[in-house]
Parts: structure tokens; C-alpha cells; sequence
């Protein structure tokens, strides 16, 4: 079988002449080849996979909700992806140097981006809430900044029945 210059890598029907496509005896065609081959097209190209978008916003609803001073109450909100930033920051503030406990009041006054109809959520709404709600945007920070959950799927050594146990730590940056 005569190989031209472009022979070498071309596909059958880019080799010349109907004389140039005759495989020999025994020869087996370049797409067959390239169809078992990892990582070798055949034809077009495929088609390049479409690039994954990260989610950094969550949607919840407050077991209660905030009651601004008009008396309304907002349940639903978003809370956005904490950066480093947005741990560190707090930790130079003099009520939560004062109080640690503070801490999650401040951060989560950070990261929560809407409630309700509020034009603005800041720290003085998140320590007006009801300690419930607190508890719940808590769990909620840790849920959504440790890849999607907190808990681990484990089975008891005793009865090897499957159950989740909760790997976050007690507050807000100790997880």
C-alpha cells in the first residue's frame, strides 16, 4: 500500500485515490481502530462538556421568621457562600472580642443576602432574631460551607444499623 506525505494521519477518504483506500489483507480500517482507542475521535470532534457553575447561593425559610418594627414578619432568604474573608473580618470586631459568642451574629449578619422584603440584612437583624431562627441560620451556615452537609452516614458496630452523626463543631468558624 503506497503512503503519501499526508497519508500518514489522514482518515481514508483524505488519502487520494480509491486505490490508496483498499486496506490489505488482514489490515483493519482507521475508524474501527480509533472507535476502540481511548481518547481517539473519529469524525467530528465531541462535543466539549458544559462547564459546571459553582451554586453560592442558598434559599431558606426561618422556622419563625424576623419581625421588623412594623410587626412583619420575614421567613424566606438567601445566604450566600462565606469567603475567608468573611471569617476573619468579624474576629477584629470589639463586641466579639469582647464575647465570642457574637461571632456568629456578625458573620451570619455577613453572608445572609436577602430576608424577606429588608432592604439591607446586617448583624442588628440576625441578634433581633428569635434564638430559634439564630439556631436554625447556624446549622444552615455549616450545611451550605461543608460541601452541601454536616453529617457523616455511619453503621453501628453492635447492630450495623446505618445512621448520620454530626461531624460540625459547636459554633460558626469551628467546624
Amino acid at each position: 500500500m503506497r503512503r503519501s506525505a499526508r497519508g500518514a494521519g489522514a482518515t481514508i477518504a483524505e488519502r487520494g485515490p480509491a486505490t490508496d483506500a483498499v486496506p490489505s489483507a488482514g489490515a483493519v480500517p482507521e475508524e474501527a481502530v480509533a472507535a476502540t482507542v481511548p481518547g481517539r475521535q473519529t469524525g467530528a470532534p465531541a462535543a466539549a462538556p458544559a462547564p459546571q457553575r459553582l451554586l453560592t447561593e442558598f434559599a431558606f425559610e426561618l422556622p419563625r421568621g424576623f419581625v421588623d418594627e412594623a410587626g412583619v414578619v420575614h421567613r424566606e432568604g438567601t445566604m450566600r457562600l462565606a469567603t475567608a474573608r468573611d471569617e476573619l473580618i468579624p474576629l477584629r470586631d470589639l463586641r466579639v472580642q469582647e464575647n465570642p459568642a457574637y461571632l456568629s451574629v456578625v458573620l451570619l449578619g455577613r453572608v445572609i443576602t436577602r430576608l424577606g422584603t429588608l432592604a439591607v440584612v446586617h448583624d442588628g437583624v440576625v441578634e433581633n432574631m428569635f434564638a430559634s431562627d439564630l439556631a436554625f441560620l447556624q446549622d444552615f451556615y455549616r450545611q451550605i460551607n461543608a460541601e452541601g452537609h454536616t453529617r457523616a452516614g455511619v453503621t453501628c458496630p453492635h447492630c450495623e444499623q446505618p445512621f448520620e452523626v454530626e461531624l460540625g463543631g459547636s459554633r460558626l468558624g469551628e467546624s
